[in-house]
């Protein structure tokens, strides 16, 4: 079983940035699409952005610009990059395979404040 852990959150100005990572157990991490996801309180889980294998990615309007999603697949790690922070991405970022094949991490807590 795949195992995701999420890293790197954190209290942030707006306008500041994080860089979040999420390391993956397993040897499948290379060969699928991995993506980023957000939860806040109330709310369903949102869909952030993915990467394929092959580097494509692809982002929801909300982030894009500003977010820059990549992977290592020699590390089994993928990353978030988040620049020019909102206060409206606040949240728990989580990181799956899409659209959430594997079993959610605890993700990590993101606070913009304004």
């Amino acid at each position: 079983q795949v195992q995701l852990q999420e890293l790197g959150g954190g209290l942030v100005q707006a306008g500041g940035s994080l860089r979040l990572s999420c390391v993956a157990s397993g040897s499948i991490f290379s060969q699928t699409v991995m993506g980023w996801y957000r939860q806040t309180p109330g709310k369903q889980r949102e869909f952030v952005a993915y990467v394929t294998p092959g580097g494509t990615t692809v982002y929801s309007d909300s982030v894009k610009g500003r977010f820059t999603i990549s992977r290592d697949n020699a590390k089994n790690t993928l990353y978030l990059q988040m620049n020019s922070l909102k206060p409206e991405d606040t949240a728990v970022y989580y990181c799956n395979i899409p659209p959430g094949r594997l079993s959610w991490g605890q993700g990590t807590q993101v606070i913009v404040s304004s």
